[in-house]
């Protein structure tokens, strides 16, 4: 079942900051978490193949001001040239992006999906949730990697497409799964194997991150996610039983096994007061395992609100990092 995502306050911080507007920040503790080993998993076949931008080269708006390290949440119109769909999207470079030792290095990219619609606006783009100062401070400490932000508009027209290409309507599952990471390709350098491809979400955008690494192993490696749905529920999969099974996870888990296919990382955030509590740990007992990695990070007293999942996403994005392949600097 589908729900609101963002509190009404939260809601009115969000179009402040569309105003131009900040707001509060979350705290989140991340000193408990440890520094990534010496050097962080690489490409299984030697040195990672970095992938230059290929442009065509989108034109950018500053969106907000991400600190005193000169990042900048930016903003384009991005026109998919797969899906057909043409869609807002944030993006987000790492400071050490910028820096002249990984002037030569690719970045892996983390697609970030907000909850509820997430249209018109993607709400980790905002300064309330700070994801990117968060990400700009921990891996400055060597928690996590400095991953690439990109964040996609998810459900247009404020329907609930499920992340996926349900017949007669926009093709968001390829919107998300290749029209967005042509976005990357074309503007930032990225890395040629998913070692550097990951998604988070949560509700709505964790149902869409966790169907795009079950159904796509070969392109993405890790999700992290957070209070999801784990069945396909949009009321437009109504006469399309077949199709919606192509996009059921739990149908696509066991697909995955069978087939040997690449193996997946999945770190999923829950609150302990969620009501999908035991339908999500129904999921990680009976759906993950072997090829599919999993850990669950259950937030004590959370509810079915980023403000929970934002408290552990440090852990979420050291143990994703772990599986990825991080920038390597010049000789």
């Amino acid at each position: 079942m589908k729900r609101v995502f963002l509190s009404a306050a939260t809601s009115v911080v969000a179009m402040a900051i569309l105003a131009g507007c900040g707001g509060g920040v979350d705290t989140v503790d991340a000193s408990g978490v440890p520094r990534l080993p010496a050097r962080a998993a690489d490409a299984i076949n030697g040195a990672p193949r970095v992938v230059p931008p290929r442009g065509p080269r989108s034109v950018f708006t500053p969106f907000r001001t991400t600190g005193d390290d000169g990042t900048q949440v930016v903003r384009t119109t991005w026109h998919g040239r797969k899906s057909g769909f043409t869609g807002d999207i944030w993006a987000w470079v790492p400071p050490q992006y910028q820096q002249p030792r990984y002037a030569k290095s690719g970045f892996p990219v983390l697609i970030a999906l907000p909850g509820a619609y997430g249209y018109p606006f993607n709400y980790w783009a905002g300064a309330p949730f700070a994801l990117e100062e968060r990400i700009a401070e921990w891996s400055r400490e060597g928690k996590t990697l400095p991953f690439i932000v990109v964040m996609p508009v998810l459900n247009p027209e404020r329907k609930y497409y499920d992340g996926s290409d349900i017949p007669g309507q926009p093709k968001m599952g390829t919107w998300l799964t290749e029209d967005v990471p042509d976005f990357a390709r074309a503007n930032f350098r990225t890395y040629g194997s998913r070692d550097g491809w990951a998604f988070m979400g949560s509700s709505s955008g964790g149902f869409a991150a966790l169907k795009a690494v079950l159904k796509q192993p070969r392109t993405f490696k890790a999700a992290i996610v957070n209070g999801p749905d784990t069945a396909p529920d949009s009321p437009m999969w109504r006469g399309y039983p077949a199709e919606m099974r192509a996009n059921d996870p739990r149908h696509l888990a066991r697909v995955l096994v069978a087939r040997r296919e690449p193996e997946v990382y999945l770190a999923f955030e829950l609150g302990s007061r969620e009501a999908a509590v035991p339908d999500v740990k129904r999921f990680i007992r009976d759906y993950t395992g072997g090829s599919i990695h999993s850990t669950l990070f259950e937030i004590p007293d959370g509810v079915h609100s980023a403000h929970t999942y934002i408290q552990r996403m440090p852990e979420s994005l050291h143990w994703i990092s772990e599986q990825m392949q991080g920038p390597v600097p010049s000789a």
